[in-house]
């Protein structure tokens, strides 16, 4: 399949409801509005050629990055096109999803993850902590660096209710995932998921929600998957 082939599916797939759905959450022009699901119908033939995944995202086209990164190898993607990749993430969609899910379960998971959480840029901080979160949800605790991810939750108890709004709610999804996923940590997180208590993020013109993290975590300790790791962080 060419770029030119699968950019016309694109657009055969998008709907304008879908389109006025998006753009309530962030989404901009140019754009067709596929859903989600439609896109994972192209995956089997864009899987094949990891050139022509680079080129959907390079495209602007936000249907065709959120395609890209569910096509992408993460284990050949360089630092560089990662570091390409965030800039161009301008909504939460793409920065905290194709891109986090994609640097997570790349060989600089961790290094890019400190560097964005870092960032004075929200899509970028946001990117970071979401990155974190997934790197946790499919990397054995034996491989984690504990006190780090330690300061990271004491950085969240100290600064959620300040940061800005996508870096709150991404911030909290760390909160989540080490509770859910990082044994050694549970209880510790447990502890400042009640500190941290309810976090405010506008969602737009939405019907998002920000999960309760102490409830979504005594939810998740109740069906028995406290430290049970993903497979896969890429959906």
């Amino acid at each position: 399949m060419t770029y030119e082939e699968v950019m016309q599916h694109l657009a055969e797939m998008g709907s304008e409801q879908t389109k006025k759905t998006l753009v309530n959450h962030g989404a901009r022009e140019p754009f067709y509005g596929v859903k989600v699901g439609d896109l994972k119908k192209l995956v089997k033939p864009v899987k094949k050629d990891q050139a022509l995944a680079l080129s959907l995202y390079d495209s602007g086209v936000s249907d065709a990055m959120y395609l890209a990164g569910l096509t992408v190898n993460p284990k050949t993607i360089t630092k560089e096109q990662l570091q390409s990749w965030v800039r161009a993430a301008y909504w939460y969609l793409l920065a905290e999803y194709t891109v986090a899910s994609v640097a997570a379960e790349s060989p600089w998971a961790r290094e890019l993850a400190m560097e964005w959480i870092r960032s004075p840029e929200e899509m970028i901080a946001a990117c970071g902590w979401s990155t974190y979160a997934n790197y946790l949800s499919i990397t054995v605790d034996e491989q984690l660096d504990m006190d780090e991810v330690r300061g990271l939750l004491h950085e969240v108890r100290d600064r959620i209710h300040i940061e800005q709004n996508r870096v709150r709610y991404t911030m909290n999804g760390f909160l989540i995932s080490a509770a859910a996923y990082v044994r050694e940590l549970h209880e510790e997180a447990i502890e400042i998921a009640e500190v941290v208590g309810k976090v405010h993020v506008n969602v737009g013109n939405t019907a998002c929600k920000v999960p309760l993290a102490a409830e979504y975590i005594t939810k998740m300790a109740g069906m028995g998957k406290i430290g049970i790791k993903r497979k896969t962080c890429i959906c």
